[in-house]
């Protein structure tokens, strides 16, 4: 095969080198970013030797290399570091059971350190572990709680460095009739308490519902199914909303929403989610992400569409493919994952898509193009599966499933969407993560060696060059404030354009969140950034929001709440010589809050 030259930035080299790249026995890489990207589609490719002839998997393999290589679609990290190697584990996505034994517990905390070892994630509800205080009937003791047993997990997560390539990462999740809801509210307001864990509340319709009227809510123990406390809901709700504006957890998810797009009720309810709640999952199940470069998919001022449909369905082919390639580190979830067949699509490069259009964040045109976008999506993701289906067979949980009660005859795939945070794969492809905005338009990162390099938005910077407006004096002044609204010089148009997450009013953020769940079978990444003077009360605005406009969760961050945060405004003296300037650390793109996952 004749590998295309891959195109990368300064930042994704080094990221590849640190992280991806195979490594041989003293440290040293020992593959390009070509080889690597030859070595995952080989590895996915073969999977078709069980339906079709050499010759069409050798075209597959090049029909996977190059959208590989040319960045238009990436899947997760444990795809690019381990397909060919001795793991061969690839899912990022992994939710495991918390049952109430101590059997249970630790069987899971050793589950949990053989996924996170190779470079998955995993999340769990601890919804069923009986209360603190609550009496051990086989020790004559008291129990501890969940959050105690939380800390457990996140201790082991911090002593397992998954191989020296990633940290590990949890999302810890409680239902809001739990007795020691209160509790796991509170959990992460003390600096360095559980950094492993993102945390969420469990809302139901039934919580929302009397929040809405004013009425009390019932803590029930899930050992005796016994009321033990009823609490104002609204005492509930502002401890949440409260919380999160002081240190960013907890988030909400909206658990019924969830349930009520659980494409197999018959195996069972939906309690938890991955660490950073896109990819609900039953318990013991795995599921495999990947996500379009948006910015690869404008041709001068519109949508290739039909460059967007084709990098769908090959897309789907390759995730579906991952499945059959895939080593499971546990039989439990080889049996689920493989029922269901979940995959994840996704899209990142939203925010630098929007730039090369014109179109602003805050514009309806915006959120109309993103519902257009996921609508096509959607549609050519399910074509691709149908199709997948017809030759390869339903998924084995297909009868009695959501998609069979919808008239469905065929589907390869229980669920088929899902819009991650994209961390580093991001940086690889050298564009915006998510569909979040930017944090900043210009920054240094702190790359190696203390080395500092000034980014700039390469479409602001070409714009500008255009304009006659690039002047490095213009670049080093965002550098310091990361936006252009304070700047007199600069056009209207531009500040309409280029726009930065604290530019953007929170119930725009949801809006954008929302447009995008419309489509997806899934959830959606997403965290509402806000500024430091962000008042409580339009927290609590935006989560209500996000429930109104089904969304299936919700992630708030006002900044400056956690001294580890990887993103830096101006606000604190540089190491330069000059002015303090915005920073990000090495593996974040400029977006998010502390999702490298």
């Amino acid at each position: 095969m004749q590998k295309t030259k891959v195109e990368l930035s300064i930042n994704a080299k080094m990221v590849l080198e640190k992280r991806y790249l195979l490594k041989d026995e003293k440290g040293e890489v020992k593959e390009t970013p070509e080889e690597m990207f030859f070595r995952v589609a080989r590895v996915v490719a073969s999977a078709d030797k069980h339906y079709n002839p050499p010759s069409k998997v050798e075209a597959l393999e090049e029909e996977f290399y190059q959208v590989l290589a040319n960045l238009e679609f990436l899947p997760n990290s444990p795809t690019l570091m381990n397909a060919g190697t001795e793991i061969g584990q690839l899912s990022a996505c992994f939710v495991l059971p918390v049952y109430d034994s101590m059997e249970s517990i630790f069987e899971t905390l050793k589950n949990m350190a053989l996924i996170h070892q190779s470079g998955g994630g995993t999340g769990f509800s601890f919804s069923n572990l009986r209360p603190k205080d609550d009496v051990v009937k086989s020790t004559g003791g008291i129990a501890s709680g969940p959050v105690s047993f939380m800390r457990v997990f996140d201790e082991a997560t911090e002593i397992i460095k998954q191989g020296g390539r990633r940290r590990g990462a949890n999302m810890g999740i409680l239902r809001a009739d739990h007795p020691d809801i209160l509790e796991f509210i509170k959990a992460k307001e003390k600096e360095g308490f559980l950094t492993n864990f993102n945390t969420s509340v469990s809302l139901t319709d039934c919580f929302m519902e009397a929040l809405e009227t004013g009425k009390e809510y019932n803590l029930v123990n899930p050992r005796t199914h016994q009321v033990v406390k009823v609490l104002p809901v609204s005492e509930i709700f502002e401890q949440i909303v409260n919380t999160a504006w002081q240190v960013g957890d907890p988030g909400l998810i909206f658990i019924d929403e969830i349930n009520r797009h659980n494409p197999t009720p018959h195996k069972g309810k939906i309690e938890g989610t991955n660490p950073c709640g896109e990819q609900p999952l039953l318990p013991y199940e795995s599921c495999t992400l990947g996500s379009i470069n948006l910015t690869t998919m404008v041709s001068g001022s519109s949508i290739d569409w039909e460059k967007l449909q084709r990098t769908v369905r090959t897309a789907i082919h390759f995730l579906d493919n991952v499945i059959e390639v895939n080593k499971f580190i546990l039989p439990e979830v080889e049996a689920v994952t493989k029922g269901n067949r979940k995959i994840g699509l996704g899209v990142m490069g939203l925010a630098e898509m929007l730039m090369k259009l014109h179109l602003p964040y805050t514009s309806q045109e915006a959120l109309n193009l993103a519902d257009e976008l996921m609508s096509v999506i959607s549609h050519e993701a399910r074509e691709q599966s149908a199709a997948l289906a017809r030759e390869r067979g339903s998924f084995p949980y297909f009868k009695g499933s959501l998609w069979e009660k919808r008239g469905l005859s065929h589907l390869r795939n229980a669920s088929l969407l899902t819009i991650a945070p994209t961390g580093t794969i991001s940086i690889i492809a050298g564009t915006t993560s998510g569909i979040e905005p930017l944090f900043a338009l210009s920054f240094y990162r702190e790359v190696m060696d203390g080395v500092k390099l000034l980014e700039v938005n390469t479409i602001l910077k070409h714009q500008l060059q255009e304009d006659g407006l690039y002047s490095e004096s213009l670049i080093k002044s965002l550098a310091q404030s990361g936006s252009l609204q304070q700047r007199e010089d600069i056009p209207a148009h531009y500040k309409n354009i280029f726009q930065t997450t604290f530019d953007i009013p929170p119930l725009w953020h949801i809006k954008m969140q929302a447009a995008f769940q419309r489509h997806c079978d899934n959830a959606v990444s997403k965290t509402i950034n806000l500024s430091p003077d962000t008042p409580p009360q339009e927290v609590k605005e935006a989560y209500l929001l996000a429930h109104q406009l089904k969304c299936k969760g919700i992630t708030i961050y006002r900044y400056g709440t956690k001294k580890s945060q990887v993103l830096h405004l101006g606000e604190t003296p540089g190491e330069l010589g000059h002015p303090p300037y915005s920073k990000v650390d090495a593996e974040h793109t400029a977006e998010c809050r502390e999702c490298s996952f």
